[in-house]
């Protein structure tokens, strides 16, 4: 009897094929690759945005800025929403808003008013981000690190057909890349109606200010804040670096296709490995410095077409490995709700992608062209120190969190009751992670 009772964990322990998963996981990954071609498809048509509208790099750089910045602080809502009409309606809701938003761009009689609509347009991708990543991870089998790579390959792989899709239609006008957006998040829209079941995304109602008070929890407040110098640069990067390069749509679209098949290959592919291999705060450090040394070669030679083409491509290695390990480790080590964790941890990052294109665009022309650039090397220099200060407290929560035998919980997609909230006072941060561990060792106890 002991020995039969040691080896049904180790068979129920076989980790099934990342690519066995239930229909709702692929129909929110799919209207996820749909919307993270929303950001790329915008890059090839930011020149022929500023010289058609008369526009201002700053001006051209408000269409990320507004829908960032509005994205970040919708995301402090998006978990009350959910929490009350359910993971499916929330994503319905998100994606009629994208929908709209994106036609209405595309009718856009200045930037003025387009700048408005991507505004609105960031409201539909809070409520739609959020959820989709609490989805996700609440319903695919395999565990938190292959729900996260089932997100990042969808948003690698959006992010890489997006510029090039962008760059087709834009070549055609500016307008194109804009209806295209609309027209398959429509199609997104309907596959989430038809296999997405709604049910309770948590267990209790949640206050407005559950992802503020989550931010109390000191690993889930460092990584956050990691993730928000890293998105100044990526963001840096990618609406920043295409006003430079002056390329037409097409060319622009080939160059961040590029880029984001890298970031699709290394999130899915090569983060894993490296993280097995050694450890996710050594891995990210690395991937870090890599990018500081990008960034600085794009603002040495910033007016060098050929080396920004070719460091833009490269960047894409880092932002693939950070994009995964970050979101994986939030997921892990946040001692609250993963759509508390998930609004929380994006309500930081956003403001880092918000306001970097807008700065850039500012700094950019008021100083120099390579200025933005050291400043994306400055912000992932003290993404770097956050970790060497705070890595053995992240490895620590991390390694916890795979002790307790932390897998996906399928709360979102209705399969199972969803997750009590365990809440953590400021005097238990320390021990979020050895809380959840003891309770789950409880219930395997009472099982």
């Amino acid at each position: 009897m002991p020995t039969s009772t040691q080896q049904a964990p180790a068979e129920g322990h076989a980790k099934p094929s990342i690519l066995h998963q239930p229909k709702a996981v692929w129909a929110v990954a799919f209207a996820c690759v749909i919307s993270f071609m929303g950001i790329g498809f915008v890059d090839p048509i930011l020149p022929a945005i500023g010289e058609q509208m008369h526009a201002s790099h700053a001006e051209v750089e408000l269409l990320f800025t507004s829908y960032l910045l509005v994205t970040a602080i919708a995301m402090l809502g998006t978990g009350w929403v959910s929490s009350r009409i359910g993971g499916k309606r929330t994503l319905t809701l998100g994606l009629v808003i994208i929908v709209a938003f994106a036609a209405l761009a595309s009718l856009s009689p200045s930037i003025g008013a387009m700048v408005g609509f991507r505004a609105g347009w960031g409201l539909g991708n809070a409520l739609f981000i959020a959820t989709s990543l609490a989805v996700i991870v609440g319903s695919a089998t395999g565990g938190v690190p292959g729900a996260i790579a089932i997100y990042e390959a969808a948003m690698g792989i959006g992010i890489a057909v997006g510029p090039l899709l962008g760059g087709i239609l834009g070549s055609a006008g500016w307008q194109w890349p804009f209806l295209g957006v609309s027209v398959l998040m429509l199609v997104g829209l309907v596959g989430t109606i038809l296999f997405v079941p709604n049910a309770p995304t948590t267990a209790t109602r949640l206050p407005l200010s559950a992802p503020i008070k989550a931010l109390r929890h000191r690993g889930l407040l460092i990584l956050s804040l990691v993730a928000l110098l890293y998105n100044w640069a990526f963001f840096t990067v990618l609406a920043y670096a295409p006003l430079i390069l002056g390329f037409d749509a097409i060319a622009l679209g080939a160059v961040f296709f590029g880029w984001g098949l890298l970031v699709a290959i290394f999130a899915v592919v090569v983060a894993p490995r490296l993280e097995r291999r050694f450890g996710l705060v050594p891995v990210l450090i690395g991937a870090f410095v890599l990018m500081a040394l990008d960034l600085a070669a794009m603002a040495i030679f910033t007016d060098v077409a050929a080396v920004l083409v070719a460091t833009i491509i490269v960047s894409g290695v880092c932002s693939g490995l950070n994009n995964t390990l970050v979101t994986q480790a939030v997921m892990q080590v946040a001692p609250v709700e993963r759509p508390v964790a998930s609004a929380a941890y994006s309500f930081v990052r956003f403001f880092g992608g918000g306001l970097a294109p807008f700065v850039a665009g500012v700094v950019g022309t008021a100083v120099s062209i390579h200025v933005p650039f050291w400043i994306a090397v400055v912000a992932i220099a003290g993404a770097v120190a956050l970790l060497v200060a705070s890595g053995h407290r992240i490895s620590d929560a991390v390694a916890a969190a795979e002790a307790a035998d932390e897998q996906v919980l399928p709360v979102a997609a209705g399969d199972a009751p969803a997750e009590p909230v365990v809440l953590v006072d400021d005097a238990l941060d320390e021990d979020a992670s050895a809380i959840r561990a003891a309770e789950r060792q409880q219930e395997h106890a009472r099982r």
